[in-house]
């Protein structure tokens, strides 16, 4: 896949932040450039945040580490190394990916030796076929949800098309990586 030119399209606000903007930004968390991007439009950000703050707190029914096998999977298979570098970075070791779990995300299969776990291999099967296919087939959810049960299969499914959009708004904007983070492994 090739990579686009890594120039922003739209570039993120540069501090000082009006009192709106700067609102906004707490909202969203640490003020990396895909959030200094969203926060041009304040209600926007807003928006945005409520959905995210969902999916990154206790409430979801999903685990930290499945939130985070479907986040890098998706950008994975979307080739959104920004978004990509941003998790690894802030969420691998919590959720305990090894390295080679982390290849696999990137590069492997649900079937790949270091997916010792059933449920990570559902989820991961799971997101594989949202990916390709836009739907998951009767197999695959019965898997999924025998796996890791009926409200988390669920968080799973809009998780995934959370972070198709997120991963095409990264690629669009051509952002370059956040410092300190590194790109997909292909």
């Amino acid at each position: 896949m090739p990579l686009n030119s890594k120039q922003p399209r739209v570039e993120p606000l540069e501090p000082p932040y009006d009192d709106e903007t700067a609102a906004a930004l707490d909202l969203l968390g640490p003020p990396i450039q895909l959030f200094r991007v969203l926060a041009r439009r304040p209600d926007l950000a807003r928006g945005i945040s409520g959905w995210g703050s969902y999916y990154l707190s206790r409430r979801a029914a999903m685990t930290l580490r499945h939130r985070e096998i479907v986040i890098l999977r998706t950008t994975a298979l979307c080739g959104a190394d920004y978004e990509w570098g941003i998790h690894v970075t802030t969420f691998g070791a919590k959720a305990e990916l090894d390295e080679a779990q982390l290849r696999s995300l990137g590069a492997g299969t649900a079937n790949d030796p270091c997916w010792r776990e059933p449920s990570d291999a559902a989820v991961i099967a799971a997101v594989d076929a949202l990916h390709h296919d836009n739907e998951l087939d009767d197999a695959t959810w019965s898997e999924l949800v025998e796996a890791v049960g009926t409200d988390a299969a669920l968080e799973i499914t809009l998780l995934t098309g959370w972070y198709h959009a997120i991963s095409y708004a990264v690629r669009t904007l051509r952002l370059p990586l956040e410092p300190g983070t590194d790109a997909i492994p292909r």
